[in-house]
């Protein structure tokens, strides 16, 4: 066993890159003891095999991770009020509200309308001077514009509610209340619908307050932010982390452009690869009782972190990991966790990711981004890590 390190670890030598010391763990100690911010005693675990376990069994719970003396939270409010922050039955019972609206099938029927927008901020895009900024013009806007027309969030606030989303992700214990005008604006966002309901989902969440599986005013509201955030941050860093991956390793990229075929594989591929995170860990989650991981025992209330980016580069699973290979077969990543906080979203992050690379390499066959990685900036204070901007050329 080793000695409890600090956490978080030293990070990786790129943006591409897991940390050396987790990667480390994996082969010597996958339960690894750390120390947390404020002192707090965890665990690090870092295989495949065991990342999943904490992800699927009940005795790890993110319910207990809110509650007095667990860690520091990374998202305020949201981690603890919304479905990120529940267990089962309570987070089974608020899923099933929302679930129906990202099945495969929905999600299919809703790629027209994705090429559609992704066509429109292409065209939007090549009319202007070269280099341009894809995070601005096309990477937010895309999953933002789909998961507001989802929501009901009418046109005139996607840009306040993209705000409001930044706010929520940003250090809550910095600027509380931004965060709580933001969590305001999103109530007032829901009484605007509730006086003038329609097809979407915002009315179906206020139409299950009268019904069996009632939502209270509070559940509601983190509902809503929830899903608004979980349905765009995520996609939004994958397209633009995608170029970057593809521009480093440029015989997969080549291949991609020649056989687009391979865009469903290489996005499977890409989930895998990519690090989103600083850290590439889970949010943490408390044993509700005594727990056996790899041969390491864990007392009940014990804080465990799952390193995902470990997990999904592990040699036990994925045969020469570090490799980045797009016609990778099988490929059953935690790109999107596992268990019941499997992301609700997945099917629709999938398939924008999907039509985004369709769209930019048939229509910007050549694009590249325009700067090295060393110059790129990412936004201060949020949870996940987010380009300021990404200029590229075509």
């Amino acid at each position: 066993m080793t000695e409890p390190l600090p956490y978080p670890l030293a990070p990786g030598p790129s943006i591409h890159h897991p940390s050396p010391q987790m990667t480390d763990l994996r082969g010597r100690c996958p339960v690894a003891p750390v120390v947390m911010p404020g002192d707090t005693p965890a665990y690090l675990v870092t295989r495949f095999a065991d990342v999943r376990q904490v992800l699927v069994d009940p005795r790890f719970s993110r319910r207990a991770a809110g509650q007095a003396g667990a860690p520091a939270q990374e998202l305020g409010e949201l981690e603890t009020d919304s479905l990120i922050g529940m267990d089962p039955p309570e987070h089974s019972r608020l899923r099933r509200l929302v679930s129906r609206a990202f099945t495969p099938r929905r999600v299919e029927q809703l790629r027209p309308r994705v090429a559609e927008l992704v066509d429109e901020l292409i065209d939007r895009m090549i009319g202007l001077p070269r280099p341009a900024d894809l995070a601005t013009l096309f990477s937010t806007p895309l999953p933002v514009q789909v998961i507001s027309e989802l929501l009901g969030i009418p046109e005139q606030d996607r840009h306040h509610a993209k705000q409001w989303s930044d706010a929520m992700m940003s250090d809550w214990r910095v600027d509380p209340v931004g965060t709580r005008a933001a969590l305001d604006s999103f109530a007032a966002l829901i009484a605007a619908r509730r006086a003038d309901p329609a097809d979407d989902l915002i009315t179906a969440l206020i139409h299950a307050q009268e019904q069996e599986d009632k939502l209270t005013e509070h559940e509601l509201v983190s509902m809503t932010v929830g899903v608004l955030i979980g349905g765009h941050e995520t996609t939004t860093n994958l397209i633009n982390m995608a170029l970057l991956t593809l521009r480093r390793h440029p015989d997969q990229f080549a291949l991609l452009k020649q056989d687009l075929s391979l865009i469903p594989a290489a996005v499977e591929e890409l989930l895998r690869f990519i690090q989103l995170g600083d850290t590439g860990v889970m949010l943490p989650r408390i044993t509700t009782e005594q727990v056996e991981l790899s041969g390491v025992t864990l007392p009940a209330g014990t804080p465990v972190l799952a390193a995902f980016v470990t997990a999904n580069r592990d040699p036990a699973v994925f045969p020469d990991p570090d490799r980045f290979d797009i016609r990778r077969t099988p490929n059953n990543h935690l790109g999107f966790g596992a268990g019941p906080h499997h992301c609700l979203g997945a099917p629709l992050a999938r398939m924008e990711l999907q039509e985004a690379l369709r769209g930019l390499l048939t229509r910007m066959p050549d694009i590249e981004v325009a700067i090295p990685d060393e110059d790129l900036v990412f936004k201060q204070g949020l949870a996940v890590r987010c380009l300021t901007a990404l200029p590229v050329t075509w």
